[in-house]
């Protein structure tokens, strides 16, 4: 039988990647839920992975371009407020900009392993 476990946000180790962004992993062999922390003006560059992912504004907003509109932001984006949640489906080009200080609640599956390991270099030199 699997065993039961219970996480706290507050005590879950928290990650500072950038100077404008932080988060928080718990995961399990199959999906993966964070804590994503943008301070205003963070950008989450332009990049696309085999997960799916629900983005869930806890507060705050964050603006998307989506598809070849991620490569080249412009006036056709999507802003994600407190409340509303954005389904990005695998392999959806996609980057984000935080209007606002944001508190984001991702959940991935499968869990992302550039996440896990350390590997996801794209993040973590942004501005």
């Amino acid at each position: 039988m699997d065993s039961v476990t219970k996480h706290a946000w507050d005590t879950t180790p928290l990650e500072q990647l950038s100077p404008l962004i932080a988060r928080r992993l718990i995961s399990t062999e199959r999906q993966m839920m964070a804590h994503v922390l943008l301070s205003k003006g963070a950008v989450v560059p332009a990049h696309d992975h085999h997960n799916e992912q629900f983005t869930y504004i806890l507060s705050g907003c964050l603006r998307f371009w989506i598809g070849e509109h991620a490569d080249a932001p412009g006036d056709t984006y999507i802003d994600v407020k407190a409340g509303e949640v954005l389904v990005i489906p695998s392999l959806v080009r996609h980057r984000a900009e935080a209007l606002e200080d944001t508190l984001d609640l991702d959940v991935f599956n499968p869990p992302r392993a550039d996440w896990l390991d350390g590997s996801d270099a794209y993040l973590r030199t942004t501005k």
